[in-house]
């Protein structure tokens, strides 16, 4: 059994990027970065472990995508660093960065196989350029690129990282704490992405399936006297709304769903937690704001929707067109793909006694093309 454990950080907020995409998100095919890196490291059969930190809100999300250990990761690189760390065990821990998409399995062997040299192993690049530091030329051949993945002793990198000063990378914590290290060549193909015309320096991604994704979504509600009634982003004119921890909104609720079923992001539920009181009679016209962020930061925009309201009562001719242009500006699309329909159960069940309403939605995705920015 192998005695070293993988951790790829995958927690940042990709401020420099310059997309709606998170980088760990963008889609290599139908993949997000973050798993076509892990599974690239989890093919060479060298770790016994591979740990993968991420946003403490997208860990649920990301949990349903691998069969990985997914941790919670820091406000920093150093502090999801930390986090993981927590959870090995082995002797030593290869980090990486989920930005260093192309990592070749030679120089992974090159790293494993200088393990013994130093406190931790440092592939790096030299600089071919003439550098200034502060006005003054300096000798270049005294100046590296420092590169990940860095292969590192558990027990030191646990031990470097006990301190409030923060490192931009795992040797500079050991060197600072009085370990040894050891550089080794790297690779211009392990190429970091930080900006979006970092993705052009990359031989080893493609781009994106051009396949549709299609997600239905139901949800029904009970009249409650005494309340406003809002349906579709609309305000209703009767005396009643519906029973709920939120506004309510059975068509948004419907919808909603249907775009996370079309993402394979689980449910509403999943995202907006009934037990949770900041949505407690909440504008549902923001849950579905924050669904498609969440759709965007994910590498997804939505194509079109199409809702179906079931309702005896009350009577929706008059607030179609204004559901439409409504959900359609929620949604980023024109409003010739945003849908509303309305019709009756011809007077059966609890619908037709006019004690609810019930809606039916489906929603259609595409992954972000990034190739075409």
């Amino acid at each position: 059994m192998s005695d070293i454990t993988l951790i790829l950080l995958a927690a940042g907020n990709s401020s420099r990027f310059g997309l709606p995409v998170k980088k760990q998100w963008l889609r290599i095919d139908h993949e997000p970065l973050w798993q076509f890196v892990a599974d690239q490291f989890d093919s060479t059969a060298l770790f016994s472990n591979i740990i993968i930190t991420s946003h403490k809100e997208e860990v649920p999300f990301m949990e349903g995508f691998c069969d990985y250990t997914i941790v919670e990761g820091g406000d920093t690189r150093q502090q999801s660093l930390q986090n993981a760390l927590a959870n090995v065990t082995t002797p030593y821990v290869l980090v990486s960065d989920i930005a260093r998409a192309c990592i070749d399995e030679k120089l992974i062997q090159t790293l494993i196989d200088a393990k013994e040299l130093a406190d931790v192993v440092v592939p790096t690049l030299n600089v071919n350029d003439t550098i200034v530091y502060e006005n003054n030329t300096i000798d270049r051949d005294k100046v590296k690129r420092i590169q990940t993945p860095q292969l590192s002793k558990t027990d030191t990198l646990k031990k470097a990282l006990r301190t409030d000063k923060e490192f931009t990378d795992e040797s500079s914590a050991i060197v600072a704490d009085g370990g040894t290290r050891h550089f080794i060549d790297g690779s211009e193909d392990a190429h970091k992405i930080t900006y979006i015309q970092d993705l052009t320096k990359l031989p080893c991604i493609k781009a994106p399936s051009n396949a549709t994704l299609v997600g239905n979504g139901f949800d029904v509600h009970a009249f409650e006297e005494g309340r406003e009634m809002v349906l579709g982003g609309v305000k209703i004119d009767v005396d009643y709304g519906f029973k709920a921890h939120s506004d309510g909104d059975v068509a948004i609720h419907a919808l909603i769903d249907a775009l996370l079923g079309a993402a394979g992001l689980g449910d509403i539920g999943m995202l907006f937690p009934d037990n949770d009181n900041s949505y407690k009679n909440i504008d549902s016209k923001e849950l579905l704001r924050t669904t498609v962020l969440r759709l965007h930061q994910f590498g997804l925009v939505v194509l079109n929707a199409d809702i179906t309201i079931a309702a005896e009562a009350p009577r929706l001719s008059n607030y179609k067109s204004q559901m439409r242009s409504t959900l359609a500006q929620l949604l980023h699309i024109p409003a010739s793909r945003m849908n509303v329909k309305a019709t009756t159960t011809e007077k059966l069940g609890f619908i037709g006694r006019k004690e609810g309403v019930g809606v039916m939605a489906t929603a259609t995705l595409n992954y972000y093309d990034w190739t075409q920015k």
